[in-house]
């Protein structure tokens, strides 16, 4: 279990391991990380977010990510907006639009596909901090989120 605050005070998220190296890991994250998102910040700061949100990223990449709600599809329509030029991003879109268009949930996602095209996870790249003239992960952290909440 981990202590996640940031969209809440006291948001938890449950990671289980995989017991054998063909399976994966699952996490259970609530509002705190989203397939292409993460929640707003209704009781938490940027910094408190960055720090939950760092400990998700440090998961293994073959981590399923089960989120609370279906909003791959906006939460990547957004992440084009701030990171654009990121072909892997660019191939994601395609196929979520593509998915959703045939009804097919996007939820689970897989924890390394996040860490290359969630801008949320993206905080200490120097195109995402460019774009919204973030000096630091939690200032580009919470000018992203800012910018996220006006979408």
């Amino acid at each position: 279990m981990f202590f996640v605050p940031g969209h809440t005070r006291a948001h938890i998220a449950y990671y289980f391991p995989p017991t054998t190296e063909a399976e994966t890991g699952e996490l259970f994250c609530g509002d705190t990380l989203f397939a292409g998102g993460c929640g707003r910040l209704f009781e938490g700061t940027p910094t408190e977010m960055v720090a939950s949100l760092s400990k998700l990223r440090d998961l293994p990449d073959n981590t399923r990510v089960w989120c609370a709600h279906e909003y791959t599809l906006k939460n990547l329509q957004f992440a084009l907006t701030v990171d654009g030029n990121n072909p892997d991003l660019l191939d994601r879109f395609a196929a979520v639009k593509a998915a959703r268009q045939q009804q097919q949930a996007t939820v689970p996602s897989l924890l390394g596909v996040e860490k290359g095209t969630n801008p949320f996870l993206r905080w200490d790249q120097p195109a995402l901090q460019a774009a919204v003239k973030g000096n630091s992960p939690v200032q580009t952290f919470g000018r992203l989120r800012g910018m996220k909440d006006r979408f």
